[in-house]
């Protein structure tokens, strides 16, 4: 089964990865965990790719195409992926179309992770996240067992330094701009399915099952 995950940022889409991927026994591949894992390997895109991420400039699209190709052909995908945070534009989604497409794949389903404007910005603030692991914590809804430590790996957690209120509003207007539009592209293919991200974490996470399980 091949999944996409799409929604604001702050929705919850990497704590209800974390937990789909256990329950149908896919990968999690988001597109930072792709780049680090080519840039690491020095694989000639991931070459490219730190070159112009550590000039701080925007990675070209054929580039990030490129790099999330070579994710997707790797054997743990071979029954199935989850893909988080790619496409982020309608460019980028046909690119995703055709190189499945050369694979003899597909996306299956398109899960969008529906919360209001105001309740986003009072995560995102909140939210934590571990320097080792990546795992995410909020210090109000999904606090560590520890403060300031993960429950994971014993790491450090820390704040992004765009999760402030004016930076978290300056993210989710560009989402609404640029990555909103890929809702009207995947619902006219029929594979959009709608998931209350207001829910309880377990509510929500017991919503996305059920849609991929074909019991909603």
């Amino acid at each position: 089964m091949n999944i996409l995950f799409m929604g604001p940022p702050g929705a919850g889409k990497g704590t209800q990865a974390e937990r789909i991927v256990d329950e149908f026994r896919v990968p999690h591949i988001s597109t930072g965990d792709a780049f680090r894992l080519a840039m690491s390997q020095g694989t000639p895109l991931g070459v490219q790719a730190k070159s112009f991420v550590d000039q701080g400039l925007l990675v070209p699209d054929e580039i990030t195409n490129g790099i999330v190709r070579e994710r997707l052909e790797k054997s743990d995908c071979d029954n199935g992926f989850l893909l988080d945070g790619f496409p982020r534009t309608i460019a980028q989604a046909e690119a995703l179309d055709d190189m499945l497409a050369s694979m003899g794949k597909r996306i299956d389903h398109v899960i969008n992770l529906k919360v209001d404007r105001d309740l986003l910005l009072g995560r995102l603030t909140g939210r934590r996240i571990c320097k080792s692991c990546g795992s995410t914590y909020h210090v109000l809804f999904n606090p560590p067992k520890v403060e300031g430590v993960c429950d994971k790996c014993s790491g450090e957690l820390y704040q992004r330094s765009d999760d402030t209120e004016e930076k978290v509003g300056t993210r989710l207007d560009e989402y609404n701009n640029k990555t909103a539009p890929l809702l009207e592209y995947y619902g006219n293919k029929d594979l959009l399915r709608e998931v209350d991200g207001q829910q309880d974490i377990d509510e929500v996470t017991a919503g996305i099952s059920s849609l991929l399980r074909g019991q909603a």
